[in-house]
């Protein structure tokens, strides 16, 4: 990598860009080379977004969802189905389920699923305050659309437990996701269809 790049800060720029998921240094060459034939404004206006977006985003004190606000722009639009929630993974999930348009209920993302070989256990995700919003008896209806692997049914399962006193219904995404598939890579019909059709939690 010494001699790859004419320019010490080119391939610190370089080197930035590729830590990026999904990024190899190829594409980030591409990247940066871009951005040094923008003008400067063009350029400052980027690195601003992307420092105040990490310095000022917010997340939901509800479901946890990322925001601008105390309360997320889903939870706090009356237009939504309160009385369902609808539980995943991360806030990826949350984009390609809204993408849908399918779907009107609200949101409880975990921040992950269970996992002991990563040393994920249930109290480093957001289980509990899923269970104190049930707790306060306006849900109705729990969806699980967590990804189809032995951690996303762990994780259901492991919920389920914890919702089995309060009275409502516990339902999971139709499998017509393929085993092992994250949420964020099903197509929006495929994805549609499987919340439109989910069926009952069987534990």
């Amino acid at each position: 990598m010494t001699n790859e790049y004419p320019s010490r800060l080119l391939q610190t720029a370089v080197d930035e860009f590729a830590k990026l998921p999904g990024i190899g240094h190829k594409t980030a060459t591409r990247l940066v080379l871009h951005l040094l034939r923008q003008d400067v404004e063009a350029v400052k206006r980027f690195g601003e977004s992307v420092i105040t977006l990490k310095s000022e985003v917010k997340y939901c004190k509800v479901c946890h969802n990322i925001s601008d606000t105390d309360v997320c722009m889903i939870c706090s639009n009356k237009q939504r189905d309160a009385s369902t929630v609808c539980v995943v993974e991360s806030i990826r999930d949350v984009m390609a389920i809204e993408a849908t348009q399918q779907y009107r209920g609200l949101y409880h993302v975990l921040g992950g699923i269970i996992s002991p070989m990563d040393g994920i256990g249930p109290t480093d995700i957001e289980i509990e305050s899923l269970v104190e919003r049930v707790s306060q008896g306006e849900v109705k209806e729990v969806i699980f659309a967590l990804s189809t692997t032995m951690e996303g049914d762990t994780t259901n399962f492991y919920i389920s437990r914890k919702l089995a006193p309060f009275n409502i219904k516990l339902s999971v995404i139709a499998r017509g996701i393929a085993i092992g598939d994250e949420l964020e890579y099903a197509d929006e019909v495929t994805l549609g269809r499987s919340i439109i059709n989910r069926t009952p939690l069987t534990v």
